[in-house]
């Protein structure tokens, strides 16, 4: 089965329900009013509050785009990239682009204009779609992109060089595509990055993701009745996969356009969700909000939640224990998995096995795990720490145009995860620590080279390493150690006001003055500044789809 046909199921049996809302509580109006009447609110601009599509409406519009798509020349196995803040169309146009048999990719919408150009270029993109938050960024390298031939534009005010998605659509047919697909096809390029911080483009296969659909169903049990809060960016394999749960039970989910906490318990609330995906940031500050009292359960009709998860970073056991203390009926899950493996569920922790929490679980549905040495041998011991590998039909087929990457971490069919783990007694995997440098802060990678890179064009710094601290509301956040030239004089503010220039997310949280240790190679030895720093490392943090 391919995963547009459990669109166009969902859409002949169940044509009129929910399948998608989108709730931006941001244009919320002054009075009070429920999310489901703001329907019937507009802004001035003529935005509207909730939005709301059914199984139907989705599908036609899947069908629409795609149709599009095929009349301005798309092939089957042409990229289709997506720059969209979260929203309803974010979905209906991935469906699109796999029902004319090309392939998505999905981008970050934090990339700045070199990274669209790069990732553009690196996964051969023949088509854009983008929303208003990132005309000023494509503008930026439009004349570089010679390989895109046609740009889409979601939302108002279209820019000249672009076409009205939503005009262009409209006049076209909403009957499927005739394009033949089958579960070897292509379907979607991921981007990631390992320690030298350049993105890499993931291909997957349609077997992927019909099969991630099966994995997520067969871990959280979602039903047809059940609600679906998604919070985190569709981009991100972790937020789309976890919906395909949602996807194959024809379930309802909900695009919360923002993480308040009082956002989120109102949306809780008032679309009787069932079903909620944090980070850690989010369930830390929803917390610490009913401590302080900003926040009071008996406001809100919190009767159908179920089950909290949480992925994408380290998850320290004292915040479930806390959780459960202050939601005691909840289920709670985690999923290890990383986009290589089509996102969560490689490792799955299970609602079952509360008591494991630190762990990050065993195998998930589907998927076999093993632990090796540096030689690639097995290790069966408990507590012996080696290698994370796992197998199942979720794993990437390749980097795109990187058979040297795709040979590092691809041994016939076992994906080597590059993350250090043991197993317990019980059989359940524990990570220790990761191989990469890469790091993880409020669910966001951060890649220490790129910081490094920046920094270093300061003409007061000499040398500079940015490794990971200890965080716990973020995970980790970016510590920079710098090296100043001899002689010169050079503040904590001083290095802040040069940071502006970057993204606010990269900028380091902590700067550190002192010597960058180097190797006889020239290698920063990081692990000595990690133990120096750091203390004691997070042993047994998770870090999850």
């Amino acid at each position: 089965m391919i995963i547009t046909e459990v669109l166009e199921k969902n859409a002949k049996f169940y044509p009129n329900e929910v399948s998608l809302v989108e709730i931006n509580p941001a244009k919320r109006p002054a009075e009070h009013v429920t999310w489901k009447e703001f329907n019937l609110i507009e802004s001035a601009a003529g935005e509207k509050y909730r939005r709301e599509l059914t199984w139907k409406e989705f599908d036609i519009r899947a069908n629409r785009f795609a149709n599009l798509l095929l009349t301005r020349g798309v092939k089957k196995g042409d990229k289709v990239a997506i720059l969209l803040m979260n929203s309803l169309e974010w979905l209906p146009i991935y469906f699109g682009i796999l029902k004319c048999g090309a392939i998505a990719v999905p981008m970050n919408y934090r990339y700045a204009a070199d990274e669209i150009k790069y990732c553009i270029d690196l996964a051969d993109v023949s088509v854009l779609v983008f929303g208003p938050e990132f005309t000023e960024r494509v503008q930026t390298v439009l004349g570089e992109l010679a390989g895109v031939r046609n740009f889409f534009y979601v939302g108002a005010n279209v820019p000249d060089f672009a076409d009205d998605y939503e005009k262009m659509s409209v006049y076209c047919s909403s009957i499927p595509p005739a394009v033949e697909l089958d579960e070897d096809d292509y379907a979607a390029i991921y981007f990631s990055s390992g320690t030298t911080g350049f993105p890499k483009a993931i291909l997957h296969a349609h077997k992927a993701l019909i099969n991630s659909c099966r994995t997520e169903q067969k871990h959280h049990n979602q039903q047809h009745n059940d609600v679906f809060l998604c919070i985190p960016p569709l981009y991100h394999t972790g937020a789309k996969m976890h919906w395909f749960g949602s996807l194959l039970s024809a379930s309802k989910a909900v695009l919360l356009r923002g993480v308040s906490p009082e956002w989120i318990m109102q949306a809780v609330s008032e679309e009787k969700v069932s079903i909620v995906w944090l980070l850690v940031p989010w369930a830390q500050d929803i917390l610490d909000s009913i401590d302080r009292g900003d926040i009071r359960l008996s406001d809100y009709d919190l009767s159908h939640w179920r089950l909290m998860h949480i992925g994408a970073q380290p998850v320290p056991p004292s915040l479930i224990r806390r959780w459960k203390e202050v939601f005691p009926e909840h289920q709670y899950d985690t999923n290890y998995g990383l986009s290589e493996s089509i996102g969560p569920g490689c490792v799955h922790l299970g609602v079952e096995n509360i008591h494991k929490v630190g762990a990050i679980g065993v195998p998930g549905y589907l998927w076999e795990a093993k632990i090796v040495d540096d030689r690639g041998r097995d290790i069966t011991a408990a507590e012996e720490v080696g290698e994370l590998a796992v197998k199942g039909p979720g794993v990437m087929l390749r980097y795109y145009k990187n058979p040297k990457a795709t040979e590092d971490i691809l041994k016939g069919e076992w994906l080597y995860t590059g993350d250090m783990a043991k197993r317990d007694a019980d059989g359940f995997i524990y990570l220790v620590d990761r191989k990469k440098d890469v790091i993880i802060t409020g669910g966001e990678n951060l890649y220490p080279v790129q910081i490094e890179d920046f920094l270093r064009s300061c003409e007061l710094i000499s040398d500079v390493a940015v490794i990971g601290l200890p965080h716990e509301r973020l995970g980790e956040i970016a510590a920079a150690i710098i090296q100043l030239k001899e002689g010169v004089t050079c503040t904590e503010d001083d290095i802040n006001n040069f940071c502006q220039a970057l993204p606010r997310y990269k900028r380091p949280r902590k700067i550190i003055f002192d010597k960058v240790p180097r190797n006889p190679t020239g290698k920063i030895e990081k692990p000595k500044l990690r133990a120096k720093y750091c203390g004691k490392r997070l042993v047994e943090a998770q870090t999850t789809g």
